[in-house]
């Protein structure tokens, strides 16, 4: 009742601009103009913008039509995180042995268990060697083995084109170290088995095995954890600098969180879940990954600026959401844009060749969506719209 309600005072307002305000009326003839061009044609254009504070609409056009989101699907993946995880989360790894200790001696298997951390390294691994050390052991009879069972073994997701793997994201995993550079790289545990092994021997503790999978049985012993940075320190990664990566290592976690296997299908279960629990609109709404590269995901501008809406004034989660966006003129992928509203406006962009989009917050003020679509679509016309669209926002106060 409540999101039918909302639809139709979205199409009182749009069919009767003769009761408006002439100072709203202009508004909305300027943002009107503005994304008007002969490579942005408005038909492939959907736009909103909404006061943060009272939600009151300033302007809207195809609103709620399903529209190619690009990277901007990486905002309700956060905010879902966000809810879900908490600004606090934190990614672990851990090291558990498979037989048993005699003196200084690990008499079986070691084995590294993934959790699905996108920032996992080898300097992690050299941490995870010295608590090894640390807990007096010295030598392994045993081989050293990766465990991603805590993710599927899907290393894309639906609907990717095939060159997208290994170029616009590393293969997923729930345990990939240094984003599986090297070589088997469509297998990052072996990867990672191999690369703990050699910091195993870098600290002194021989290993008679060489390096392999295996999944730990759950009466293993755990010898060490490493744990990542908070969420909210990991989250520019997804929106300031658009980590197609780590957005869909999130995902998986997300998937997981409900008590299954994590599996992107699972997480776009949770993230719809967490949208409709905030009251967010997801009619229309199709997630089918968690970057935005999938060609079947489909967003409403309506929905992404309910989601920077709630995000932005939740108390709780509002300083990691504000934080994990890109600045104009300063940082991320806003760097090079909107130079005359550096530091005004916070914003997530996207780019793919069908779609172009940039959503956020200007001046601390209002929350705004731009999304452009193509067969392909033209990014420098559809950018040069959507900055003209924050700047006429700006300009308006």
């Amino acid at each position: 009742m409540r999101r039918a309600l909302a639809a139709a005072l979205l199409a009182l307002f749009l069919a009767a601009p003769s009761t408006a305000s002439p100072s709203a009326s202009g508004l909305r003839e300027q943002l009107t103009t503005s994304l008007r061009g002969p490579a942005t044609p408005l038909g492939r254009t959907a736009a909103i913008a909404v006061d943060l504070v009272t939600g009151r609409l300033l302007f809207a056009h195809n609103a709620t039509a399903p529209t190619v989101p690009a990277s901007a699907e990486k905002l309700p993946v956060s905010f879902a995180a966000l809810r879900r995880l908490g600004p606090t989360f934190r990614f672990h790894t851990d090291v558990l042995g498979v037989g048993f200790r005699d003196g200084r001696t690990w008499v079986g298997d070691l084995v590294l268990k993934g959790f699905g951390d996108p920032t996992l390294a080898t300097a992690d691994l050299d941490e995870l060697a010295r608590d090894v050390e640390a807990e007096g052991i010295a030598h392994v009879t045993g081989r050293i083995r990766g465990d991603e069972s805590f993710f599927d073994a899907r290393r894309d997701a639906p609907g990717w084109k095939a060159g997208f793997l290994g170029i616009e994201s590393p293969p997923l995993s729930a345990l990939v170290v240094d984003r599986a550079k090297g070589w088997p790289r469509l297998s990052p545990p072996l990867l990672a088995a191999r690369a703990f092994r050699e910091a195993l021997l870098r600290r002194g503790i021989t290993v008679d095995g060489v390096h392999g999978l295996g999944r730990a049985p759950a009466d293993a012993l755990l010898l060490a954890v490493d744990r990542s940075q908070r969420l909210s320190r990991i989250l520019p990664q997804l929106n300031r600098d658009s980590d197609n990566f780590a957005a869909e290592m999130l995902l998986k976690a997300l998937g997981a969180s409900a008590g299954g296997l994590g599996t992107t299908p699972a997480g776009a279960r949770v993230v719809l879940e967490e949208l409709r629990t905030a009251g967010i609109p997801t009619q229309r709404v199709r997630m089918v990954d968690g970057s935005g590269l999938s060609e079947h995901d489909r967003l409403t501008a309506t929905a992404l600026a309910a989601v920077l809406r709630a995000g932005l004034s939740d108390a709780r989660i509002g300083g990691a959401f504000r934080s994990s966006l890109a600045v104009a003129g300063r940082t991320g992928t806003m760097r090079n844009r909107l130079p005359a509203l550096r530091g005004s406006v916070r914003a997530k962009t996207g780019t793919t060749s069908r779609a172009s989009a940039l959503a956020g917050l200007v001046g601390g003020k209002v929350v705004f969506a731009v999304l452009h679509t193509g067969t392909p679509v033209n990014s420098w016309a559809a950018r040069a719209a959507q900055d003209r669209f924050v700047t006429v926002l700006a300009s308006r106060g």
